[in-house]
């Protein structure tokens, strides 16, 4: 056998045993009449000795011959270590090698397989073999997997049963762009891969399967940040018979479960904030309610005063930060410049401090007397060594840059700390929002959302103002799922067909097999998906999805590592009657 023992395990416990051990070479320390080495696998490190008055010349003179990560299988004695290591499990003993075989050579790595590597990310992008040795990566991958398992187990336990859904689908117009795939059987046809499984698990339950859920890989072609890819996972649900506070109830205690046995932390029920609370109060829909900063629109108590900025914005307000109103000029101005980027787009910042002495002064002094800025720090509720930061302008926009800098300032306070947690859900989305460019409405979360029961009525002349019976589950200002309750009726869901824009014909072309399906009993069902990598980063304490994922692909979309995307032969274009035209 390649070994008795992983690298790991071993123990004083241990001490005199005859064991065999396989792995890879981390460290190698050679005094020239005593070598030690580290071996290395997935369960640990055990460290290996030689020396001349114990082993034999030809067993130094090999021992001598081994590089870093060499994969090597010796066999030994375990015996106690002189210098103790406290930090590893096997840090008490070590093995004095009787026999070493070098079971394959390697050359020297591109950066140090170590917890702290000399490698840049996409250096170990292109290696990511060799990162996922290195502690970092491993225990990540780790920690996804026991997230998995217990999602399993809590999800068989309350019935659920896992069912696995199509690949090749058939592409839609809605939502993101698919990925398609040429059918080289069918000319000219396309399969897409899917961005969810979202019309199959309808049918399942409309197949009378009840409980379903799957851990199942999507594809979306969209534009990349740090916490999306083009492929990613999703636990997905779906149920029979349920309302939405049964669907909410489930997932709940699914979260609960999760706290606990990872984080530690027990939650009761978890607090709900409406979709326009939550606009009004934090700027979006995934706030991270761990800090305060919560917005105040200023609007009665700034416009008027001749200051023109304010005067012509739809909307002016702000954050109180509470004591930083020893900030300097030079960190205003950073602040102000960081809202400023691209990404932001915000044309500017005005402050007010509560200094310690009790004046209150700002940036606009020449409008604002003292009297009038302690009335803004009075409706902010400020108090002495506070900084009250306001923005103006567009509505929406002003909002979405005001709350990207809260979250900024949660960062640079330590107030989003990844050891704290603050479940909450989100309710009572618009169904519909109207697109200014295209001139229609566009689903808010899908086609198949029903409305809220009392909104059905909304949807003949006043369908903007109809609210959606959906629900997303937010952690620290990350959506970690979301879901809503079905259309489950036909003639409801070609009203919602037509509203969003498609013909009769259109719609029975995209959708003709679920509206069919309709027609045979469909029983009332609603679910929800977890975005499986978002989940398992945040219950970590993170936000970077990449480093959850085994091979994951970069910011442009690449997999720097096999080189894709990549072109592909004539012969194989031909087959599948496509023609390449770039233009240059």
């Amino acid at each position: 056998m390649f070994r008795t023992h992983t690298n790991g395990e071993l123990s004083l416990k241990n001490l005199n045993e005859e064991v065999t051990l396989s792995g890879w070479v981390q460290t190698i320390r050679d005094k020239g009449f005593m070598i030690w080495i580290d071996l290395r696998d997935r369960y640990g490190i055990t460290q290996l000795v030689f020396d001349q008055d114990r082993s034999s010349a030809a067993l130094l003179e090999e021992a001598k011959k081994l590089g870093r990560e060499f994969v090597i299988q010796v066999s030994g004695k375990v015996i106690e270590r002189a210098s103790k290591n406290p930090k590893i499990p096997t840090g008490e003993i070590e093995i004095l090698v009787e026999k070493l075989t070098i079971l394959n050579n390697s050359e020297l790595p591109p950066f140090t397989i170590e917890d702290e590597t000399d490698g840049g990310e996409e250096l170990r992008m292109k290696y990511r073999y060799l990162d996922i040795r290195r502690n970092p990566v491993k225990e990540k991958l780790i920690f996804r997997h026991k997230i998995a398992q217990k999602v399993r187990n809590y999800l068989s336990d309350q019935g659920f049963i896992e069912v696995e859904t199509p690949v090749l689908i058939k592409s839609t117009p809605e939502g993101a762009r698919d990925f398609v795939v040429p059918s080289r059987m069918n000319p000219g046809q396309f399969y897409a891969l899917p961005q969810s499984p979202q019309t199959f698990k309808q049918l399942l339950m409309v197949g009378g399967m009840d409980k379903y859920f799957q851990i199942v890989k999507c594809f979306r072609d969209e534009d990349l940040r740090a916490d999306r890819q083009p492929e990613f996972t999703q636990i997905d649900c779906e149920m029979a018979f349920v309302e939405q506070e049964d669907v909410m109830n489930i997932f709940e205690g699914l979260t609960q479960n999760l706290l606990k046995d990872i984080a530690g932390q027990e939650f009761g029920k978890f607090p709900r904030m409406t979709f326009a609370e939550a606009m009004k109060k934090y700027g979006n829909d995934k706030p991270d309610i761990r800090f305060g900063m919560e917005f105040h629109e200023l609007n009665d108590l700034v416009k008027g005063k001749d200051f023109k900025i304010f005067d012509e914005a739809e909307l002016v307000v702000g954050i109180n930060v509470e004591g930083c109103a020893e900030y300097t000029r030079k960190q205003i101005d950073e602040l102000t410049d960081w809202i400023k980027r691209p990404q932001i787009g915000a044309t500017g910042m005005v402050w007010i401090k509560y200094q310690a002495d009790g004046i209150v002064t700002s940036s606009v002094n020449k409008f604002y007397n003292e009297e009038d800025l302690k009335k803004i720090a009075e409706e902010f509720g400020a108090k002495p060594g506070d900084l009250m930061l306001v923005l103006s302008g567009n509505e929406n926009k002003v909002r979405a840059q005001l709350s990207a800098l809260r979250m900024e300032l949660g960062n640079r306070l330590g107030l989003r700390k990844g050891n704290e947690f603050a479940p909450l859900w989100v309710i009572d989305f618009p169904l519909l929002e109207w697109d200014e460019d295209t001139q229609r409405y566009h689903a808010m979360h899908h086609p198949f959302t029903s409305p809220k029961p009392e909104d059905i009525h909304l949807l003949e002349n006043e369908a903007g103002k109809a609210r959606a019976n959906a629900y997303d589950l937010v952690i620290n200002g990350n959506e970690i799922g979301g879901g809503s309750i079905r259309i489950f009726d036909k003639d409801l869901q070609a009203q919602m067909f037509s509203l969003l824009g498609f013909t009769p014909e259109e719609a029975e072309a995209q959708f003709g097999f679920l509206m069919n399906a309709f027609k045979y009993g469909a029983p009332p069902h609603g679910g929800l998906a977890f975005g499986f990598d978002r989940l398992v980063a945040v219950l970590d304490g993170n936000e970077v999805i990449r480093d959850y994922i085994a091979f994951p692909k970069n910011n442009s979309g690449r997999d720097v590592m096999i080189d894709a995307p990549a072109s592909i032969a004539n012969e194989q274009l031909d087959e599948l009657a496509l023609t390449i035209n770039i233009n240059e």
